[in-house]
């Protein structure tokens, strides 16, 4: 009896510092990419491509630690890949215009809402509760949108943004069918690389870095991408749906408050009025949902 009583605290206490170091991770992510490329300590193609190869590095340690041996790629999925670029490219050139905060908040939204509309085109039922929390949502970031003098928002980083939420929540709810997650980002990871060479352009147009600069793209890759998901997937073995979605509306807060605290970066009331509906929005379809 003491023995499973034991065994059940330990579980919850690697669950809880498996999702508090993940979700820090995911902040993180912003965090570092705004820094490199705000100091200009690096341009948005190189950050992109350093990011991902000490993501996947990461990952084929993790692997090979674990379990050995690393995976072959016959079960690889190219879309997933090219996704996870989309995403991730997106991502480092938006940074070159928004803030941390703003960037991550548009990011989740975007995640969120896309992944709930691809599920209602697949079939899935909206009901008025959801209709009401995307409403909410949407209604945050057209607020956010809008011209004033506390946020100032680039119409280029909020698409581009957006693009990258798309992609990750196409990229998420394919990845919600794989036996294995951490073997199958590894593969993604991996099968990324070639289309870096899509970046070539800009690469040459704008490439620029510095030491700092490539520590911190490999720190977004190795240690909020790579390990971050890695913890991730430990966390999710033992949380609800409906947990994990809720949990993650502290993503864009504490990239907001990260961005005020080592960035100095405004917090203006607009933009916290704009991150509560958003985020209510998204907690409301998220609870709808769970009831159902």
């Amino acid at each position: 009896m003491q023995f499973g009583l034991n065994m059940f605290e330990s579980n919850r206490l690697k669950t809880l510092v498996s999702t508090v170091i993940a979700l820090l991770a995911f902040a993180a992510n912003s965090l570092l990419c705004r820094f490199a490329l705000g100091e200009q300590q690096i341009d948005a193609a190189s950050f992109t491509g350093v990011r991902l190869l000490s993501g996947a590095v990461m990952l084929g340690l993790l692997l090979g630690f674990s379990q050995g041996a690393l995976p072959r790629f016959q079960r690889a999925n190219l879309g997933s890949a090219l996704m996870l670029f989309v995403y991730a490219s997106c991502f480092s050139f938006a940074y070159l215009y928004l803030d941390t905060g703003i960037g991550a908040l548009i990011l989740f939204g975007a995640v969120q809402l896309s992944m709930l509309l691809i599920s209602w085109l697949q079939g899935a039922p909206l009901k008025l509760a959801e209709v009401l929390g995307v409403g909410c949502a949407f209604s945050g970031l057209i607020l956010l949108l809008a011209p004033s003098e506390q946020v100032s928002l680039s119409i280029q980083g909020f698409l581009l943004m957006l693009v990258a939420g798309i992609a990750w929540g196409i990229y998420s709810l394919v990845g919600r069918t794989s036996s294995n997650p951490s073997r199958d980002t590894y593969i993604n990871f991996c099968l990324s690389l070639p289309f870096l060479l899509l970046l070539l352009p800009w690469l040459v147009k704008d490439g620029q870095f510095s030491m700092q600069g490539v520590l911190l793209a490999v720190a977004s890759g190795a240690l909020a991408s790579g390990l971050g998901y890695w913890l991730w997937y430990v966390a999710l073995a033992s949380l609800l749906a409906s947990q994990a979605a809720v949990l993650q509306l502290l993503v864009p807060i504490l990239a907001a408050v990260g961005g005020w605290w080592l960035l100095d970066e405004a917090l203006g009331w607009r933009f916290l009025f704009s991150a509560g509906l958003v985020l209510g929005g998204i907690l409301l379809t998220i609870f709808s949902r769970q009831r159902r």
